[in-house]
């Protein structure tokens, strides 16, 4: 069983184009998994019986057990598609409420860009305008930026092109004459920097100014800034990279909400002690 572990962590890793962390977390959910399921091998059938692990893993919030029963199946379905008959049981979906994003304000981000350093700029500069995920700035060559697009590896080895603004641009031509990257675009002694690396960089320049911010909490930034001043969904959701504009709805309702919250503060019937 180990064995197959092994061979699909390493599809994931090299035809599904999944991070180093996303690999590590399925990994993990499975290690578990072998752990507490009921596995039952008779001739060529595998039986994995789920209910031991659900209950071991019961009390976790309903997103995290979405995200490991999401695992399991993967990997059940991978042994199944290379010939290995295999089955789930109790392995019902969990119902998990959809969150709305939390994006930083622009006037925190440029705050943040004031005390930064110049690498520290291009990183959360790019994440802010290019909507990118942490995974595909580190994947970001020289060969893949030109002064008005950036092409993006995204999931599955997709690719997409995204605008680069013009003072973006010329921050990146600036940040490229300082440091020399040679192949990857943030490198350190010839070798790319980690993606737990740029993650930090994030953490380190909001932590100065107080605040406690993600990589991904840049990306719905922009999401929802486009949305909000006016850009198609449709146009949105290919400059992310979804599979699917579902994916992308989340940030229409987010923009509601801020329109909603907009108008309260903005009517006069809103205002005083009464409120909306």
């Amino acid at each position: 069983m180990h064995r197959y572990k092994k061979e699909f962590l390493s599809f994931l890793q090299k035809s599904r184009a999944y991070s180093e962390l996303t690999v590590k977390s399925y990994e993990n959910s499975l290690d578990e998994m072998f752990q507490y399921a009921e596995i039952i091998q008779e001739k060529s059938e595998i039986t994995f019986h789920l209910m031991p692990y659900r209950t071991h893993i019961a009390e976790l919030n309903p997103k995290t057990i979405s995200k490991k029963l999401s695992a399991v199946r993967s990997f059940v379905e991978y042994l199944n598609d290379n010939g290995i008959c295999s089955h789930l049981i109790s392995d019902d979906s969990v119902k998990v409420a959809q969150t709305l994003p939390k994006p930083i304000a622009h006037e925190h981000i440029l705050q943040a860009l004031q005390q930064a350093t110049l690498q520290e700029k291009v990183v959360v500069t790019l994440l802010y305008t290019l909507g990118l995920r942490i995974s595909e700035l580190y994947g970001l060559k020289l060969e893949d930026i030109t002064k008005e697009w950036v092409r993006v590896i995204g999931k599955g080895k997709k690719q997409r092109d995204v605008p680069l603004l013009k003072q973006t641009a010329k921050l990146l031509e600036i940040y490229k004459e300082e440091y020399k990257p040679k192949v990857f675009l943030f490198e350190k002694n010839s070798k790319r920097l980690s993606e737990n690396s740029l993650r930090y960089t994030v953490t380190k320049v909001f932590k100065r100014i107080s605040l406690k911010v993600t990589p991904h909490q840049l990306r719905h930034s922009y999401a929802s800034s486009l949305l909000n001043g006016g850009a198609m969904i449709a146009d949105v959701s290919e400059l992310l990279g979804h599979e699917s504009m579902a994916t992308t709805q989340i940030y229409t309702k987010l923009g509601s909400v801020l329109k909603q919250q907009n108008y309260n503060k903005a009517h006069p019937l809103c205002s005083g002690e009464n409120g909306c």
